[in-house]
């Protein structure tokens, strides 16, 4: 019988800057106790989080790899603090030709190629990193952005893997990091 997963493929930043991320967010959650947003590593989102068996994950990324493989390492900047009305707060990502031509042609590919379905939020793509949200409610907007505003991030990021996070334990884990690029395609 299928064992069925939840997925998602995202940018994640690693490193110093995945611990700068996460100290935000820890910070929020000690002012205000927002807490949700610590559930997964800060990510820039590509392909919403859908339904995989998880027996076939190898088969996923196989095929997530194979598609990789045609798109080349990029950059991408991270700068301001901006709101999806009083639901979401989130760090922005400068639009890149690259970045919405990853993510069109990786929806593409998925819909034709692995049969997942296109979310709305799949169609209306708008690339960020979500710093605090679900849990804001009882907490005025104006107040988280002052918190981040005292330490603003404005970094510039080169993309080499995308990542397959995998839902865990009620928490999103990378699951495995995907090299972009044909050179890249070695070092699987």
């Amino acid at each position: 019988m299928a064992n069925f997963q939840k997925y998602f493929l995202a940018i994640v930043p690693e490193g110093e800057l995945q611990g700068r991320l996460t100290d935000l967010k820890e910070l929020l959650r000690d002012r205000f106790g927002i807490k949700y947003a610590l559930k997964s590593p800060a990510h820039v989102t590509l392909k919403m989080p859908f339904s995989f068996n998880e027996a076939k994950e190898d088969y996923l990324l196989d095929q997530l790899k194979n598609f990789l493989s045609n798109h080349e390492e990029f950059t991408l900047t991270i700068s301001g603090i901006h709101t999806f009305g009083n639901r979401v707060v989130y760090l922005g990502i400068e639009n890149s030709q690259e970045l919405l031509s990853l993510q069109k042609n990786l929806l593409r590919f998925c819909r034709i190629e692995l049969k997942l379905i296109e979310e709305l939020s799949d169609k209306n793509y708008h690339p960020h990193l979500t710093m605090a949200f679900k849990d804001l409610k009882k907490t005025p907007i104006p107040n988280i952005i002052k918190v981040l505003n005292e330490k603003p991030i404005y970094e510039e990021i080169g993309i080499k893997h995308l990542f397959l996070l995998k839902r865990v334990d009620g928490r999103w884990v990378v699951c495995k990091n995907i090299p972009l690029g044909a050179e890249n395609s070695a070092k699987w």
